[in-house]
C-alpha cells in the first residue's frame, strides 16, 4: 500500500475521532450547564421556602429550628428551677389541643386526679393522663417495685427495684412533664383514717387496687361522698384484649372480681353508678400459683402477708392486659374532664338480638324434640347461649369445616343428656335438619348413635368443648 494512501486514511480517522470528542465535550458541557442551572433554581426555591417558613414561625414563639433547640436546652435547665415555657408545653400537647380544643384542654390542665394503686393498671393510667395534660396527679401505693413487676409497669426500670412504686413513677413523670404537679403517698388507703383526706378536691379517683376489701371501701367512700371514681376489675389471668370493655358495675359479667365487688357494693347500698373496666373473657385454668411446701413448714403462711387481708399467692399476669385496662380508664377520664363524657359506650359484644334469635330457635327445637304442644322455659339463660356461641365456639359451626355461619342455629348435642351449656352445639340450618332427623327425632326408634353420623374427630372435639363448658358451670355455680 502506498504511503500516501495510509496517510490519508489516518488523517480521516483522526479527524473523525477529534470531531466525536468535540461533540461529546459540547454535549457534556451543555448537560452540566443545565444541571447547574436547575440546581441554582432549586436552591433559590428552597431558600425562598425556608425563608417563608422561618417568617411564619416569627409569631409562633419558636423561631428557627436552631433557635428552638437552643431554647429547649435552656428551658430544660430552667425547669429544674420550676420555670416553664408555656409555648413548649402547648407544643408537647398540640395533638390534644387539636383533638379536644382550647376550652376543653384548659379544663384538663386544671384538673386533679388521684390514682390509688400504682401497679400495672394504675401506672399506665396515670402516665397517659399526665401525657394528655392533667395538671395535678396524686399517686398512692404502699408497695415496692420488684423484678417481677417490670413485665407490666409503665415506667419502672431495673434501677427502681426495691424502691416504692410511687417514687419510681414520680421520678419518671418528671422527665415527661416537669411542669405537672405529681405528689405521692407511700402508704395504704384505709377508710376512717387520714387517708380519706388525700381524696379531697379530686376531679376523679382511679381505683387500681388488688385487695377486695380495700377496693370496696374506696369505692363506697367515693360514691357516698360524691367523688367520681373509676374502678379496674381483674386483669390477671386474661389474654384476650378484644374482651376488655367499659360498663357500669351493675352490668358486668364473666369477671369474678367484678362479681364480688358488685355483691359487696349492694350490701353497702350501692347497686350501680360506678364505671369500671373489665374483661368478658371467661375464667381460664390459670389460677393463683401455689405456695412451695417449705413455706408451710416454716410457720403460719399469714405471716408472709404485707397486710392482714392481702393475698400471699401470685396470680399470673400477661403484661399488656393491665396496660390496656389502664389506657381504657385514662381515655374515659380524659374525655370526662374535657367535657366530652363518653356516656354512650356500648358493650363490645353487642349481640343480644342474635342471642335472642338463637334462644327462640332453640325453644322450638326443644319443643319438637320433646313432642310438646307448647314451648317450655329453657333451663339455660340468654347469657349461657352467648357463652356457647361466642366463647365456646367463637361464632363458628361446631362441625367441620367450622365455618362462620350466616344463620347459626343451636341444638342439644346428645339426646340422652339434659340440656345445658355442656350439651349445646352450633350448626348451620342444613346440618341442624340432618341432626334432628337422625339424632333428635321425636320417634326415638329412628334415632341413630352420634358415632353413626359424625366422625371420631368431630365427636372428640365437641367432647373437649363440653368439658370446658363444665368447668365454667362449676365456677359459676359453686
Amino acid at each position: 500500500m502506498p504511503l500516501s494512501d495510509l496517510s490519508t486514511k489516518q488523517t480521516i480517522f483522526l479527524t473523525a475521532a477529534a470531531t466525536a470528542i468535540a461533540s461529546t465535550s459540547i454535549i457534556l458541557s451543555y448537560q452540566s450547564l443545565r444541571r447547574e442551572q436547575k440546581t441554582t433554581r432549586l436552591k433559590k426555591q428552597v431558600g425562598e421556602d425556608v425563608e417563608e417558613w422561618e417568617n411564619s414561625r416569627v409569631n409562633s414563639g419558636f423561631g428557627t429550628p436552631e433557635e428552638k433547640l437552643e431554647k429547649i436546652i435552656k428551658k430544660e435547665k430552667d425547669w429544674t428551677k420550676g420555670e416553664f415555657d408555656e409555648s413548649l408545653i402547648r407544643e408537647q400537647l398540640t395533638r390534644n389541643y387539636n383533638f379536644l380544643g382550647e376550652e376543653s384542654m384548659e379544663k384538663v390542665r386544671n384538673s386533679y386526679v388521684v390514682v390509688v394503686g400504682c401497679g400495672g393498671v394504675g401506672s399506665w393510667c396515670a402516665l397517659m393522663l399526665l401525657r394528655s395534660g392533667v395538671g395535678r396527679i396524686l399517686l398512692i401505693d404502699f408497695d415496692l417495685t420488684t423484678l417481677s413487676s417490670l413485665n407490666r409497669h409503665a415506667c419502672a426500670t431495673l434501677e427502681d427495684v426495691g424502691t416504692p412504686k410511687v417514687i419510681a413513677t414520680q421520678k419518671y413523670f418528671k422527665k415527661v412533664a416537669p411542669w405537672a404537679q405529681v405528689d405521692v403517698q407511700v402508704g395504704l388507703w384505709r377508710k376512717g383514717t387520714e387517708a380519706e383526706e388525700w381524696l379531697k378536691g379530686a376531679d376523679w379517683v382511679v381505683d387500681a387496687i388488688d385487695n377486695l376489701e380495700t377496693k370496696v371501701d374506696l369505692l363506697s367512700h367515693c360514691y357516698k361522698n360524691d367523688i367520681k371514681v373509676f374502678a379496674s376489675m381483674g386483669a390477671g389471668a386474661k389474654k384476650d384484649p378484644t374482651r376488655v370493655q367499659i360498663a357500669d358495675i351493675a352490668n358486668t359479667y364473666e369477671d369474678p372480681l367484678a362479681r364480688s365487688v358488685r355483691r359487696k357494693l349492694r350490701i353497702n347500698g350501692i347497686p350501680n353508678g360506678i364505671p369500671v373496666v373489665y374483661s368478658t373473657e371467661t375464667p381460664s385454668e390459670i389460677k393463683l400459683l401455689p405456695l412451695p411446701e417449705e413455706e408451710f413448714q416454716r410457720g403460719a403462711v399469714k405471716e408472709l402477708q404485707a397486710f392482714d387481708d392481702f393475698r400471699v399467692r401470685i396470680l399470673p399476669v400477661l403484661g399488656p392486659l393491665p396496660a390496656i385496662f389502664g389506657l381504657n380508664i385514662s381515655t374515659y377520664i380524659l374525655l370526662d374532664l374535657s367535657g366530652k363524657t363518653l356516656t354512650d359506650y356500648s358493650e363490645i359484644k353487642n349481640r343480644k338480638k342474635l342471642y335472642g334469635s338463637l334462644e327462640k330457635q332453640l325453644l322450638k327445637t326443644e319443643k319438637d324434640f320433646k313432642g310438646l304442644k307448647e314451648m317450655e322455659r329453657l333451663p339455660i339463660s340468654i347469657d349461657d347461649i352467648g357463652f356457647v356461641f361466642d366463647d365456646l365456639y367463637q361464632g363458628r359451626s361446631s362441625l367441620p369445616p367450622y365455618d362462620i355461619l350466616q344463620k347459626p342455629q343451636l341444638t342439644r348435642w346428645n339426646p340422652n343428656i339434659g340440656l345445658d351449656i355442656d350439651n349445646l352445639v352450633v350448626m348451620s340450618p342444613k346440618d341442624l335438619k340432618n341432626h334432628l332427623e337422625n339424632c333428635l327425632n321425636n320417634d326415638k326408634e329412628k334415632n341413630k348413635d352420634l358415632s353413626e353420623i359424625y366422625d371420631k374427630e368431630t365427636i372428640e372435639k365437641i367432647k373437649r368443648k363440653s368439658e370446658e363448658a363444665r368447668r365454667v358451670i362449676s365456677w359459676r355455680r359453686d
